[in-house]
């Protein structure tokens, strides 16, 4: 990976919709050679995929908490993994070192979603206790994907 396939990754992650047009006239390249770039960068998992940012109160998700999972003893992580995926309200899943296991990034639509979103999470088989922030606002979220 060179400077151009960095440069090429930091303009795709700005704006994952730019043209090959574009990000060649950027790069200083052929729109036949930034496409060659991409492909590879794509084929090399480098590039894993795009999406659409949406605005979480516009689809009526007006309530974020940070959720640390606290495991039992006895705990198959397979299982508590795979619970936590079927779950829509679990936008994001870290797992991490410390006290926790795993800490969630969860959205629902207001304080009772909230309490049976903990509910169901604390009835996984595997999880001894939740620790709940409640998220007041957000300054900036995916830092990568905007400007900042």
């Amino acid at each position: 990976m060179d400077t151009v396939d960095r440069q090429l990754i930091d303009l795709l992650r700005a704006n994952g919709r730019a043209s090959y047009a574009e990000l060649a006239r950027q790069v200083g390249l052929s729109s036949p050679a930034v496409h060659e770039r991409v492909g590879k960068l794509e084929a090399a998992g480098v590039v894993t995929g795009y999406r659409a940012i949406v605005d979480p109160s516009a689809l009526g998700l007006n309530v974020t908490a940070l959720v640390s999972v606290i495991e039992s003893d006895a705990v198959d992580d397979t299982g508590i993994e795979e619970a936590l995926h079927a779950m829509p309200e679990v936008e994001d899943c870290w797992r991490v070192a410390g006290s926790e296991g795993y800490v969630l990034k969860v959205r629902v639509s207001d304080i009772p979603a909230l309490e049976a979103t903990l509910s169901a999470l604390n009835r996984i088989r595997g999880v001894a206790r939740t620790r709940t922030t409640v998220v007041l606002s957000t300054k900036w979220e995916g830092r990568h994907g905007r400007e900042a």
